[in-house]
């Protein structure tokens, strides 16, 4: 959904996951994005942290955001979604891996 709004595309149908049946279209939606969004920022300048834009939530309302701040509450936002997709797995019996981001760039280093 944030990726539609910095392109200035109108906010997608959020199926809610009910699309995705198997892990392979999980996989092929994410790879999907990943490209797109990495073609995006791979064109992004950093004078544009400070533009904004308008965004228009599909719950209502209308609200005028810097590039800084989207990119600020998307990374902050992925990681509630990390931490229900833990607790779903955890739920299941499954141990999930480490989502912590200090052990990512430990293990990189």
């Amino acid at each position: 959904m944030w990726l539609h709004r910095w392109l200035g595309k109108p906010n997608p149908a959020v199926p809610q996951g009910a699309d995705l049946k198997t892990a392979e279209d999980v996989l092929s939606r994410w790879e999907g994005v990943e490209a797109e969004r990495g073609s995006f920022l791979a064109g992004f300048k950093a004078q544009r942290l400070e533009e904004t834009i308008i965004v228009k939530p599909s719950s209502g309302g209308e609200f005028t955001h810097s590039f800084r701040q989207m990119f600020r509450h998307f990374i902050n936002h992925s990681s509630y979604h990390r931490g229900q997709i833990v607790t779903f797995l955890r739920q299941l019996g499954a141990t999930p891996p480490s989502t912590d981001l200090i052990l990512y760039y430990r293990r990189r280093a």
